[in-house]
C-alpha cells in the first residue's frame, strides 16, 4: 500500500489520476480548492474501491496555509496507519489565454502563485514526510515545447516548473526519491473555460495537429500519472514526459 497526495484532485486531470492510482491500491489525499462537494464524490469513489481517501481544502495561492495543510497531511497519513506520502502530484492550477501585449500584471501574478511559487514551497513543506524512494510528479504543458498565440504567460510558469523538477531531481537523488514532469497536450475538461471540450473549431483544430488525431481525455492523463507513479519507474528521474497524442511532431 502507497499514498499519494494530489493537489486540485477534485475535477479533471487530478480527478482521474486520484481513480487510476486507487486501483493500483494507493491511498489518497487530495486537495480541492472550492468545490467540497466534487472533492468529497472523488472520495466516495476511492472508499469504494476499498482504498482511504481524504479531501483537504486548500488554495494553494496562500503559503502561509501551508504549515497546518502540512499538520493535516501527517494526521491523515496517521489515520490510513501508513509511514508517509510515497507520492506527490503537483497539478493544480487555472488557464489564461491572453495575448502578451494584454497581460497584466495581476494576471501573470497569480498564474506565478498558482504554478510557480506553490509546487516549490509546497513540495519543500510536505518534503520531510515522503518516504525514501518516493516520486514527485509535476505536472506542466505541451505548451512549453511548442508556441500558440495567447499562452506566454501560463506557458512560462510551465517552463519554470520544467526546470524545477531537473533541479530537485539532481538534489533528491539521495534519497531515492524520482522527480519528473508530465506534459498534457489539449484535454478535454473544464479548464481554461472548456474550450477545448466545448469548442467545436478549437477541438477540431488541435485534432488537425495530433498524430492521433484527436484532443486528450481526463482519463488518458490520469493512465499515464499512474504509469509514471510505480516501482517500475523507479530509474527514470528529471525527465519531461509529454503525454500529447503527438501534438505538433
Amino acid at each position: 500500500m502507497t499514498v499519494a497526495l494530489i493537489t486540485g484532485g477534485s475535477r479533471g486531470l487530478g480527478r482521474s489520476a486520484a481513480l487510476e492510482l486507487a486501483k493500483q491500491k494507493t491511498n489518497i489525499i487530495i486537495t480541492y480548492h472550492s468545490n467540497k462537494e466534487a472533492a468529497e464524490e472523488v472520495v466516495a469513489e476511492i472508499k469504494f474501491l476499498g482504498l482511504k481517501a481524504k479531501a483537504i481544502q486548500l488554495d494553494v495561492r496562500d503559503i502561509a496555509q501551508f504549515e497546518n495543510f502540512a499538520s493535516e497531511v501527517v494526521q491523515t497519513i496517521k489515520s490510513f496507519n501508513m509511514a508517509g506520502l510515497d507520492f506527490i502530484v503537483n497539478n493544480a492550477g487555472t488557464g489564461l489565454h491572453e495575448n502578451f501585449e494584454e497581460t497584466t500584471p495581476d494576471q501573470f501574478e497569480d498564474l506565478y502563485q498558482i504554478h510557480l511559487r506553490a509546487p516549490y514551497f509546497l513540495t519543500q513543506k510536505l518534503l520531510p514526510l515522503m518516504n525514501n524512494g518516493g516520486h514527485i510528479l509535476n505536472i506542466s504543458s505541451g505548451l512549453a515545447r511548442f508556441s500558440l498565440p495567447g499562452y506566454s504567460a501560463y506557458a512560462m510558469m510551465k517552463g519554470g516548473i520544467e526546470v524545477m523538477t531537473r533541479y530537485l531531481a539532481r538534489e533528491l537523488g539521495d534519497r531515492q526519491i524520482s522527480v519528473n514532469t508530465l506534459a498534457p497536450g489539449a484535454i478535454a475538461t473544464d479548464f481554461n473555460g472548456g474550450a477545448v471540450r466545448d469548442n467545436p473549431q478549437i477541438n477540431q483544430m488541435i485534432s488537425a495537429t495530433t498524430a492521433k488525431g484527436r484532443v486528450g481525455e481526463a482519463d488518458d492523463i490520469g493512465k499515464a500519472i499512474a504509469m509514471l507513479l510505480t516501482e517500475k519507474s523507479a530509474w527514470i528521474t528529471g525527465q519531461r514526459i509529454e503525454a500529447s497524442g503527438g501534438t505538433l511532431l
